[in-house]
């Protein structure tokens, strides 16, 4: 489908009205949130939610935000607005002799509208160094009705139930490591190996020290990007609150080596393990991590404190889409915490959305035979297809300015979610949950906890 993006725009003066000259395209990095990078600049919505039905009209306003020192002269604002980063989208620098800039925008489409601008503070001294300010904001236009790149493989559901029938002929004989923690009395902890397909789940399970069996909830807590251990503190944190908790970490490494470890396994046998394999659905490097997810689940469902109903999975980013595979290939789960979700809608810059990590597909290299191949392959992995096979309640939140995972690709996985959704709306936030995010998902889960005793 062919998208529109219509803006005008208007700088609001205290005595004139004028605007500089237009420029050609001005691609520059954003903070994580809209407001809080460097001082100077920010950039907002009309609307405080940043909402919008299609065709309606977000006017973005620019401004230079006091205590802050003034440009040398006349400001300018050089200014982006996009299509949730992606294209089409038009620029300019415009001279801020007033309180405010203003840009206007629409979409004849269900999406997110983003606008960029940056301007520099000029030192006054020699020995200063001039300072550039950066800021954004987004609006969605019925994200609701953001609609997936491609639909589900035909042979989806028989692909990965060949994987879990492969997975389950290997035994589940978990190996338990007491580990000590000072001064925890109420708590038993273990550092927990449990044998799958290729590298095995190894975290750190911990569980309240007296418990009745099958009295209790239990949570799996995955990661994000990156290589680390599993984090024992996360774990000890959720059986206080009277969990069975078990954090895994997702490459399957030992646990609590020196930092020197995990960094040495990063430039190395795990350097750019996110695209490995990327041409084939069988040599996915994400197939190993989204089993050892299902074993990890797979350990949990047998401990005797279970209480066979509440088997909770949250992560965040690349634990987000764990959390929604877990969902969508295991029946078992019954509630998910997916935060800023990665591997959503990979294949979204076929239909003019932006690039979502782990960024399979570059759109200027699709007619390449191994882009063709690539393409194909990661509909296997892609979060939105295992969506529409889950029936756990689920907390999604997404952030309106995020470029790791656009807010157009994960609002494509949760309007395809089948189960009990809600979604928080980050409008300042971009690859990073703002605190109100954080209370509003681990309030949803408290009231899933404490409702369905």
């Amino acid at each position: 489908m062919q998208r529109t993006l219509h803006i005008t725009y208007i700088m609001l003066m205290s005595m004139t009205r004028w605007f500089c000259h237009l420029t050609g395209l001005f691609i520059f990095a954003v903070g994580v949130f809209a407001e809080e990078t460097l001082p100077g600049i920010s950039v907002t919505t009309d609307r405080p939610d940043a909402l919008y039905h299609v065709g309606e009209t977000v006017r973005f306003r620019i401004q230079i935000r006091q205590p802050a020192p003034r440009p040398e002269g006349i400001p300018k604002i050089h200014w982006r607005i996009s299509r949730d980063g992606a294209s089409p989208e038009k620029s300019g620098i415009a001279c801020l002799d007033g309180d405010f800039l203003e840009l206007s925008a629409t979409s004849d489409t269900p999406g997110f509208v983003r606008c960029d601008a940056m301007v520099t503070f000029f030192a006054d001294t020699p020995a200063e160094k001039n300072k550039t300010s950066m800021a954004s904001a987004a609006a969605g236009f019925d994200p609701a009705k953001i609609t997936p790149s491609m639909s589900v493989p035909d042979d989806f559901d028989a692909f990965w139930n060949e994987k879990k029938a492969a997975l389950l002929k290997i035994p589940v004989k978990a190996s338990l490591t007491p580990v000590t923690i000072d001064g925890a009395s109420d708590i038993e902890a273990f550092d927990v190996q449990v044998p799958c397909v290729g590298a095995p789940v190894s975290g750190y399970f911990v569980r309240p020290a007296v418990a009745s069996p099958r009295g209790l909830p239990a949570i799996l807590i995955v990661h994000g990007a990156g290589v680390r251990s599993s984090d024992l503190d996360s774990a000890v944190k959720w059986a206080r609150r009277g969990l069975l908790a078990l954090n895994i970490n997702a490459h399957g490494l030992p646990n609590g080596r020196p930092d020197s470890f995990y960094a040495d396994k990063a430039r190395d046998e795990l350097a750019n393990y996110r695209t490995r394999g990327c041409q084939d659905r069988e040599s996915m490097y994400f197939l190993g991590m989204f089993l050892r997810v299902l074993r990890a689940l797979d350990f949990l469902a047998m401990q005797p404190e279970w209480d066979g109903r509440r088997l909770l999975v949250v992560g965040g980013s690349q634990g987000g889409a764990q959390a929604v595979v877990a969902a969508g290939l295991d029946k078992r789960v019954s509630f998910i915490s997916a935060a800023v979700p990665a591997l959503a809608d990979c294949t979204g810059v076929l239909a003019g959305k932006p690039k979502s990590w782990p960024y399979f597909i570059a759109s200027e290299e699709i007619d390449t035979p191994e882009m063709q191949s690539t393409i194909q392959a990661v509909r296997y992995y892609d979060i939105m297809n295992f969506a529409t096979r889950a029936k756990a309640k689920a907390v999604f939140s997404v952030g309106f300015i995020d470029e790791t995972c656009p807010p157009s690709c994960v609002y494509a996985v949760f309007n395809n979610y089948a189960g009990e959704k809600q979604m928080f709306n980050d409008v300042r936030s971009g690859h990073k949950s703002s605190p109100d995010s954080v209370k509003f998902r681990e309030s949803v889960l408290d009231e899933y906890i404490n409702g369905s005793r």
